[in-house]
């Protein structure tokens, strides 16, 4: 932890801030290094359910990389240390939650994509607006990820036009999972519900998404071996047990 990212663990959640307010959150490189320490720390640990990632101040999410660290380094070779970060995220066993307020752009939106679920207060824009400031190119993956989250057409538009894209029309096309105006309510709301489920569920069910097979009708390799372990495991037996005694599982 750092003063520029902050971890907080309560409970069987975890909360990353990122606080630049002043820069409006733009990431460091010491901050993606926080960032991906954390992240490799979480992926062996079963006793977390929850991840948040959020910025401070209420004017952003995250603008951005800081430009000063591309300039110190070689920017294909920055890029691809980042990308390898995000897919970290990406893979993280928890279900990992942006919660955005403010402007989330840039390396911002790549990790808020990176996550499998954004919520968002009504003033929240997303966007890519690179055409317009630096001239630059996303990699590849990046692109991709955020064409499966926001979809073809306002993907297009982000990098095409440098429109930045709003939390209502956000919310209509599925990338966001709610709009509100109390972010913190809605946190402790999503991860309330989250903490009483089936982890068992949640690590298989990611370890499935992450299968980039373009057939959807064939399973990959591990699927069978998975499914086994956890229909012969302590989770399907108690909600079994708690499904056919009508009451709530209590899940490990």
């Amino acid at each position: 932890m750092t003063e520029e990212l902050l971890v907080r663990r309560d409970g069987a959640v975890m909360t990353i801030t990122f606080n630049r307010p002043a820069r409006h959150n733009a990431f460091t490189r010491a901050m993606y290094e926080t960032i991906r320490e954390t992240c490799a720390g979480l992926a062996e640990d079963d006793s977390v359910k929850a991840l948040v990632l959020r910025g401070a101040g209420g004017r952003a999410f995250a603008a951005g990389n800081e430009i000063s660290d591309f300039l110190e380094a070689d920017a294909v070779a920055y890029e691809s240390w980042i990308g390898e970060l995000l897919n970290g995220l990406y893979a993280l066993p928890q279900v990992t939650i942006a919660a955005v307020d403010g402007v989330c752009v840039g390396g911002g939106l790549a990790v808020a994509t990176h996550c499998d679920v954004r919520i968002a207060t009504p003033h929240s824009r997303f966007g890519y607006p690179i055409a317009r400031t630096l001239g630059n190119a996303l990699s590849a993956p990046i692109v991709y990820r955020c064409r499966a989250v926001f979809g073809e057409s306002i993907t297009r538009e982000m990098l095409l036009t440098a429109r930045l894209v709003g939390a209502d029309r956000a919310y209509s096309a599925g990338a966001i999972a709610a709009v509100t105006d109390d972010l913190d309510a809605e946190i402790a709301t999503l991860t309330e519900s989250i903490e009483a489920l089936s982890a068992v569920t949640i690590r298989s069910t990611k370890r499935q998404l992450l299968d980039r097979s373009e057939r959807i009708d064939v399973a990959p390799d591990f699927d069978e071996e998975l499914l086994r372990s956890v229909y012969t495991g302590p989770d399907f037996n108690e909600g079994v047990r708690a499904f056919l005694a009508k009451e709530k599982p209590a899940f490990r």
